[in-house]
């Protein structure tokens, strides 16, 4: 699969945030997505996914639809006030 990189898409996942940022991660969440959760949606995307790996869709718009998946799922961290804290990378006392 192609090692090619995307801006990040962030998910709460295991009391943790996680960071996304390439197709091969995309695939490990989708792996572990819970079978009761899967539906239409999780299908749609993860056919994305597989069309991206061989060339048959764009990257950006497997990120995006990975976005809105999250989102939907009530999983995707976000906001401008998170954002601000990931790229000062200065949170809490650290």
């Amino acid at each position: 699969m192609s090692e090619a990189r995307f801006d990040p898409v962030f998910l709460h996942r295991n009391h943790l945030i996680d960071q996304i940022t390439c197709l091969d991660e995309i695939f490990d969440v989708l792996d572990e997505w819970p079978e009761e959760k899967r539906g239409l949606a999780y299908d749609t995307l993860l056919k994305a996914c597989r069309d991206t790996a061989s060339g048959r869709f764009p990257l950006s718009a497997a990120r995006e639809n990975f976005r809105r998946f999250l989102k939907m799922s009530g999983v995707l961290e976000g906001g401008p006030k998170f954002e601000r804290a990931i790229g000062n990378r200065n949170i809490g006392n650290a």
